[in-house]
C-alpha cells in the first residue's frame, strides 16, 4: 500500500463521494521542546525552494510572512517564558516575521485561528522584536528546530535557503524544581538517586549549597559510584571543603577509569587542578 496516496471513499447524502489525500507540496511539520520544565510546540507548513530564489523574491523583503506556508505558523508555551528578552505568558500564539536583508522583525499574535498573512490585526500582537539574521549552510525546505538547549535556554532556529534566524528562549525553572526537590526529600523513603539528582541540581545552580552537600553524601552513603562521588566533589568544594573535595575527585577518577569512562576521568582532573590552584 503506498501510504502517501490514498483513495478514501465516505457515504454522504445517500451516495459516495470520493475525496483523495494526496501529497501537500508544503507538508505540515512539528516540532517539540522541553526547556527546564517548559514545553514548547511548534506546529508549520514547509515550503521548499525548488531552485527559486527565497528571500527578497518568493518571499518579500518588508512584508508580513507568515512563516511557512499554508495555515499560520503556531508556538504554543505550557508556562510562561521569556521570548528573546520580553516576558510572554503560557499559550499558544501565531508566529509572524518580516524578513529583511539587515533585520528581521519577528511577531506574536494571540489569533491562532488565520490563514496566511492576510488575516492578521497588529492590534492582537503580542509583542515585537528585531533579530539579525546570519548565514547558514543550504537549506532546501524551511526548517523550524531547536538548538543549544541546555538548563532552562535554548534557541528556536528558522532555517531556508542560506538564511538561519535565531530567538533567544527562556523558561526559568528554579522555583518549580525547588517546590519539587521539597516534595521529594518529604517522601519516607528517599532513593540514593533523587539525592544525586537533587544535590547536583543545587551545586549547578549555586542553591541551597550546605543541603546539597547533605544530600550528596547521602547517595555516596548508599550508592558509590564514579558520578555520585564527582556530585559530592563538587558540592564540597561549593561549601569551602576544598581539601576533601580534591580527595573524592581522586578517588571518583580511579573509579571512571576502572569503567573506562574518559568524560568523568577529564572532568575530575580539570577540577583537581583548579582547586588545587586555589589552595
Amino acid at each position: 500500500m503506498i501510504k502517501n496516496i490514498l483513495l478514501l471513499a465516505t457515504l454522504f447524502a445517500g451516495g459516495i463521494v470520493y475525496a483523495q489525500k494526496l501529497p501537500q507540496p508544503s507538508p505540515i511539520g512539528k516540532e517539540e521542546q522541553i526547556i527546564g520544565l517548559t514545553t514548547v510546540k511548534v506546529e508549520y507548513s514547509r515550503p521548499s525552494a525548488r531552485g527559486r530564489q527565497v528571500f527578497g523574491d518568493l518571499v518579500a523583503y518588508g512584508k508580513v510572512w507568515r512563516t511557512g506556508a499554508n495555515l499560520n505558523t503556531t508556538i504554543e508555551f505550557d508556562a510562561p517564558v521569556v521570548f528573546e528578552g520580553q516576558m510572554v505568558e503560557a499559550g499558544r500564539y501565531s508566529l509572524f516575521t518580516i524578513p529583511n536583508a539587515e533585520a528581521w522583525v519577528v511577531i506574536l499574535n494571540k489569533n491562532t485561528e488565520l490563514w496566511g498573512e492576510g488575516d492578521r490585526k497588529p492590534e492582537e500582537d503580542v509583542l515585537q522584536f528585531k533579530v539579525r539574521p546570519a548565514k547558514c549552510e543550504m537549506t532546501e525546505t524551511f526548517t523550524i528546530g531547536f538548538a543549544e538547549v541546555k538548563d532552562d535556554k535554548a534557541f528556536l532556529e528558522l532555517r531556508w535557503e542560506n538564511t538561519l534566524v535565531r530567538v533567544k528562549l527562556e523558561a526559568d525553572a528554579t522555583e518549580q524544581a525547588l517546590a519539587n526537590i521539597k516534595e521529594a526529600m518529604a517522601q519516607p523513603e528517599i532513593k540514593p538517586s533523587t539525592y544525586h539528582r537533587c544535590a547536583r541540581y543545587c551545586v549547578d545552580k549555586g542553591l541551597m549549597l550546605p543541603e546539597a552537600l547533605e544530600w550528596a553524601e547521602k547517595a555516596v552513603s548508599m550508592d558509590k559510584k564514579y558520578w555520585t562521588l564527582y556530585t559530592l566533589a563538587l558540592c564540597q568544594a561549593a561549601n569551602g571543603k576544598t581539601k576533601e573535595a580534591i580527595a573524592t575527585a581522586n578517588e571518583s577518577m580511579e573509579l571512571a577509569r576502572k569503567e573506562e569512562d574518559a568524560s568523568y576521568v577529564k572532568m575530575n582532573k580539570e577540577r583537581i587542578d583548579e582547586w588545587m590552584r586555589k589552595k
